[in-house]
C-alpha cells in the first residue's frame, strides 16, 4: 500500500471546506468514500469534492474493505460512539478534538483502537504548522531563556442556538470549542502536565454552555500559562511565550491560512520596552491539515507511532474537565 485510503463520516462543514480538500492534496492520501445519514447530502458532497463513493450511513461506510482509514468530525458527543465503531471495523481514527467528552471516554477510545490494533490521533493540526514546530524549538533550545509563563487568546462570536457550538447535548461551549486549544498549547510548551488549575467561567443563562472562561494552569517549578477563551466576543486569536530572556509572539496560531506567508516574533536583548531586539521570523504558506493527513498517514504505512500519542489527548481531556467542574462565582 502507497497510500491511504480515507472515508469521511459526515458532512460537517470542516471536513467539507477544510479538512477533506486537505487530505486529498496529500501525496500519500486518497479519500474514496464519504457518508452522511442523508443519502442525496451525500451524494452531493462527493459530487462537489469529486469522491468516487458516497454512503447514506456511517455503518456503510465502514463495511467498506476499500477504506483503511476515518476522518470523524462529527459533533462532539458523536466521538465516542464512532470512533469505537470505526476501530471495530478495523479503520484507523482521525478524530476532531477534542477528542471526547471526558477524560474516562476518551480512555475508553483509545483502548478500543488499542485493543483492535488500529492508530487513533486527535486532529490537533495547528501543531504540525512550521510556525509552530518552530516556536516549540526554539523554547526546547533555549532562545527565550528558561520559560516562565504562557498567554493566549482564542475568541470569536456565535450566539445561534441551533448552532451545535452552544447546544450543552452536543457537547458544546467555549471550552470543548476552542479552549481545547488554549489548554493543549500550554500543555506543549511546558512539556508537562498541570499540577494546580484555578478558571472563571461564566455560562449562557439560557443555553447553558459556557461563553466566556479563563484559566491559569501552574507547571511544576512554577511555570504558569494563563487563556481567555469565548463564543461571544470579537474574532481574535494570540499567543505570548515569555521566557527569562526573551519572548515569542505567535499572530495567528491556530486557524493559519494556507495560502500566505506566516511569521512568529522572537525578541530577545535590545532595549526593552523601548527598543526590545526582535526578529520577525517568515514561513512560506503551508497547509496544516495537509501536513497533519500526511503525517497521519505516514505513521499507518510505516506502522510507526503518531505524531502526538493518544495519551496527549487524554491529558488534555483531564484539564478541560477539571475547568468545567469550576461553578460559575457567584456575584458581589
Amino acid at each position: 500500500m502507497t497510500k491511504v485510503r480515507w472515508g469521511i463520516l459526515s458532512t460537517a462543514d470542516i471536513g467539507m471546506t477544510k479538512v477533506t480538500p486537505a487530505i486529498q492534496r496529500a501525496e500519500n492520501c486518497e479519500v474514496v468514500a464519504i457518508a452522511s445519514r442523508d443519502r442525496e447530502q451525500a451524494g452531493a458532497a462527493a459530487a462537489e469534492l469529486e469522491i468516487p463513493t458516497s454512503y447514506a450511513g456511517y455503518e456503510e461506510l465502514l463495511a467498506d474493505d476499500d477504506v483503511d482509514a476515518i476522518y470523524v468530525p462529527l459533533p462532539n458527543n458523536l466521538h465516542a460512539e464512532w470512533t469505537i465503531k470505526a476501530a471495530a471495523a478495523g479503520k484507523h481514527v482521525l478524530c476532531e478534538k477534542p477528542l471526547a467528552l471526558t477524560a474516562p471516554e476518551a480512555v475508553e477510545m483509545a483502548r478500543a483502537c488499542e485493543d483492535a490494533g488500529v492508530k487513533l490521533s486527535e486532529a490537533f493540526m495547528y501543531r504540525h504548522h512550521p510556525t509552530w514546530v518552530e516556536a516549540v524549538r526554539l523554547v526546547r533550545d533555549g532562545a527565550i531563556g528558561d520559560l516562565q509563563a504562557v498567554q493566549s487568546w482564542f475568541s470569536y462570536y456565535n450566539d445561534d442556538p441551533h448552532n451545535i457550538r452552544n447546544r450543552p447535548e452536543n457537547g458544546g461551549g467555549a471550552i470543548m470549542d476552542i479552549g481545547c486549544y488554549n489548554i493543549n498549547l500550554s500543555r506543549m510548551l511546558f512539556a508537562c502536565e498541570p499540577v494546580r488549575i484555578e478558571a472563571s467561567v461564566r455560562r449562557d443563562p439560557t443555553m447553558g454552555i459556557d461563553i466566556v472562561s479563563s484559566a491559569v494552569l501552574e507547571f511544576p517549578e512554577g511555570g504558569q500559562a494563563t487563556f481567555t477563551c469565548s463564543i461571544r466576543a470579537e474574532e481574535y486569536q494570540r499567543v505570548h511565550i515569555v521566557g527569562s530572556a526573551g519572548r515569542i509572539e505567535i499572530e495567528i496560531p491556530f486557524n493559519i491560512p494556507p495560502d500566505r506567508e506566516t511569521r512568529i516574533l522572537l525578541t530577545a536583548g535590545g532595549e526593552p520596552p523601548v527598543a526590545p531586539a526582535t526578529e520577525t521570523l517568515m514561513f512560506p504558506a503551508e497547509d496544516q491539515y495537509t501536513i497533519q493527513a500526511e503525517l497521519f498517514a505516514r505513521a499507518i504505512l510505516d506502522n510507526t507511532p503518531v505524531p502526538v500519542p493518544v495519551s496527549d489527548a487524554i491529558a488534555n481531556m483531564r484539564v478541560i474537565d477539571a475547568i468545567l467542574a469550576t461553578p460559575e462565582a457567584p456575584r458581589i
